[in-house]
């Protein structure tokens, strides 16, 4: 890219060399009008004159038209040169990424190949773990049988005693269904028990989330209430309250104690301006009863409350 401007800088200054030369020929060249001085007739000398200088415009003419092609041209090869690095760059990017996306797809042809050959191995464990279980119920097969042979050449020798434990068998087995069918209802009551402990529990939990939200809700409408309440309080106190310009931009902080009918029990101030406080608690005690909420958890929020005193001046 430095080669590059490099190559164009000196083109256009031996361009711009060119011209100079060109203009430097075509004023140097120009014949000079000095035998015309010596002439009688003046006149003659004037249009001479003017036929240079129009020669010396259109030759100035040319040349600047000549430098604005050289210029035309170079940049035209510029942008050209810059296209052509664009598109290298942008070939050189396609073919990153085609190399970075064919990496990809062999990678992952490479964990498709691991993949199978893993599950071949465990399909081979498999039929491995497969024939030697079948291998070892053969024998077991085998030996059953061998021991049923004996088993019926005894309980022929001793038929007696083959019925006698036939029968204890048939006990056992009916004891043993009787087993069964008695744990089978068990279950089924400990299944039927756990059902319904299930459903009062998630009974229970759905009460609990919807008395959780009806005392949210509640929550909201006391805190409204009560922010209702404080408002006509200190509209109340504000009605009351003997302002003074000195009072400007001061406040003072009270705490008011109130009964459950909305009579002031107790005032006292918690800081602030002199002036505003001791306007302030005179104000609290004018209106001697102040508007609170006839619902008992609203009241609880505004019987004891702090308020911040303003004059509005």
């Amino acid at each position: 890219m430095g080669a590059l401007q490099s190559g164009i800088i000196k083109s256009v200054l031996l361009h711009f060399a060119l011209a100079g030369m060109l203009f430097a020929s075509a004023n140097f060249h120009t014949p000079e009008p000095t035998v015309m001085e010596v002439t009688l007739n003046p006149e003659l000398s004037e249009p001479r004159e003017e036929k240079v200088v129009s020669a010396i415009s259109v030759d100035q003419s040319a040349v600047e038209k000549k430098i604005a092609e050289l210029k035309k041209q170079e940049q035209n090869k510029k942008r050209a040169e810059e296209k052509r690095i664009r598109d290298l760059e942008r070939r050189a990017s396609q073919a990153r990424k085609d190399r970075e996306a064919e990496a990809r797809r062999i990678k992952k042809l490479e964990q498709q190949r691991k993949a199978k050959v893993a599950e071949k191995k465990k399909a081979e464990a498999q039929a491995k773990k497969a024939r030697e279980i079948e291998k070892k119920q053969r024998a077991q097969a085998d030996k059953a049988r061998a021991e049923k042979l004996a088993a019926e050449k005894a309980a022929k020798a001793a038929s007696t005693k083959r019925k006698a434990e036939e029968d204890a068998l048939k006990k056992a087995e009916d004891a043993r269904k009787l087993r069964e069918a008695q744990e089978k209802r068990k279950a089924e009551a400990a299944e039927k028990a756990r059902q319904k402990a299930l459903q009062e529990q998630l009974m229970q939990e759905q009460l609990a989330q919807e008395q959780a939200a009806r005392n949210k809700l509640r929550k909201q409408q006391v805190l409204s209430e009560v922010d209702k309440y404080r408002a006509l309080i200190m509209q109340r106190i504000q009605a009351n309250l003997l302002i003074d310009e000195k009072m400007k931009g001061k406040q003072c902080r009270v705490n008011i104690r109130l009964g459950f009918n909305g009579l002031v029990t107790d005032t006292r101030s918690l800081g602030g301006d002199k002036l505003v406080c001791e306007a302030a608690l005179r104000a609290v005690r004018m209106a001697d009863t102040l508007p609170v909420s006839k619902e008992k958890d609203v009241f609880e929020q505004l019987k004891n409350i702090n308020l911040t005193i303003k004059p509005n001046l």
